[in-house]
C-alpha cells in the first residue's frame, strides 16, 4: 500500500502561518516585523488569541509565499529568536 503524496503548494499563494510564544506586551509587535521582513506585500494584520492560563500568545498571519526559501527563511528567524515556541 502506498502512502498517499503530500498535497503540493503552488506559489505565490496566500499562506496562513500560525505563530506560538510566550506571552508579552510586545509579542504582536515583535512577530508583524519578522513577517514583514519576509513578506514586502504583508499588512500587518495578526489574529490574536490568548492561550486558557495566559502563558502563552498565539498570533495567525496570512502571507503571500513565493516559494520555500522563504517559508524555510521566516521559520527560522521566528525559531532563532528564542520568543517562539511553535510554529505551525
Amino acid at each position: 500500500m502506498k502512502e498517499p503524496k503530500a498535497p503540493k503548494i503552488e506559489f505565490p499563494c496566500e499562506y496562513p502561518i500560525r505563530i506560538v510564544g510566550h506571552a508579552a506586551p510586545d509579542y504582536k509587535d515583535f512577530v508583524l516585523q519578522v513577517v514583514a521582513k519576509h513578506d514586502s506585500e504583508f499588512d500587518g494584520k495578526a489574529k490574536m488569541k490568548t492561550s486558557r492560563n495566559g502563558k502563552y500568545l498565539s498570533a495567525t498571519v496570512v502571507i503571500m509565499a513565493t516559494g520555500e526559501p522563504q517559508l524555510q527563511a521566516l521559520f527560522e528567524e521566528l525559531k532563532a529568536s528564542g520568543r517562539i515556541q511553535m510554529v505551525l
